[in-house]
């Protein structure tokens, strides 16, 4: 074998293992409320991942229009443990909220990130 073809091969080989490792992320593939939506108070809020989570270590809040958290019920996870369903406890005022979650994957990998809507009145 060339001394070429013998780096091509590796560089071939190290692509696709870190091409692996990026893709065991759970990554979110949408949300209820979505991101920007301008809603009704929603009774809960819905966020789908690309994998399954380990809900001990995953979570959300909810910061209001006042800047104040938003009180929430207990998460679950449903739908083979990909969607992070998390109950709203009250109504909410009409305004902006932001919604920052943080995952960690059934195979260990955290993620994050933040998505807002808008309740109209």
């Amino acid at each position: 074998m060339s001394r070429l073809t013998r780096i091509l091969s590796v560089a071939a080989l190290a692509s696709i293992a870190f091409a692996g490792q990026a893709l065991a992320h759970a990554h979110l593939q949408g949300s209820e409320p979505a991101d920007k939506a301008a809603v009704a108070s929603p009774g809960e809020l819905d966020l789908t991942f690309s994998e399954a989570l380990d809900l001990k270590f995953s979570g959300v809040t909810v910061t209001g229009p006042d800047k104040g958290k938003v009180k929430l019920g207990e998460p679950m996870l449903m739908e083979g443990d990909k969607v992070l369903m998390v109950p709203v406890s009250g109504k909410l005022a009409p305004g902006s909220y932001s919604v920052d979650w943080h995952v960690l994957s059934a195979d260990g990998h955290k993620t994050n990130g933040s998505f807002s809507f808008t309740v109209k009145p």
